[in-house]
């Protein structure tokens, strides 16, 4: 005689079963969702006197919010692409301040960046008889405007 003992799945630990897989995906889509955004990596080579790496870095955190930070991530993947700013000038002879401001999104290769511009925008401008501060506010103000225009042609608001 043989006697052959099938388990049997209680109907409660069933429910159990399916509430804890339920619990898990819900969990890891939640935590998806408040992930946050991507961090690009930034080079700046810009001209000390007129801006700094961390200036530069705040003008970048500035224009480039979360949301668009995001947003580009899913076209252009943070391990594959980054981004270099150069601001360039000073004054002229005649007291006039020069800037030049670029911002360009370049290929990644590994924890570098390429320059093979994929993107870039350039600003620039003049204004005579300013000041240092006068003239580190206008190179900020050209360099958000390179971002701003990068960040225009990548992705669609």
């Amino acid at each position: 005689m043989s006697v052959s003992f099938k388990p049997v799945l209680h109907p409660m630990n069933l429910t159990m079963h399916i509430a804890r897989l339920l619990a898990a995906v819900l969990l890891m889509s939640a935590s998806a969702s408040f992930a946050a955004a991507p961090q690009y990596l930034i080079l700046d080579h810009s001209t000390a006197a007129l801006m700094d790496r961390p200036a530069a870095l705040a003008v970048w955190t500035g224009q480039v919010d979360d949301k668009l930070m995001k947003r580009l991530d899913k076209l252009y993947p943070v391990g594959k692409f980054g981004f270099i700013s150069q601001v360039e000038g000073g004054f002229t002879a005649d007291k006039t301040c020069v800037v030049t401001a670029r911002a360009m999104m370049v290929p990644r290769s590994g924890k570098s960046l390429l320059f093979k511009p994929s993107e870039s925008a350039t600003a620039f401008d003049a204004e005579p008889g300013a000041t240092l501060e006068q003239c580190k506010a206008l190179a900020s103000d050209k360099l958000k405007e390179a971002i701003a225009a990068v960040g225009s042609s990548l992705v669609a608001r």
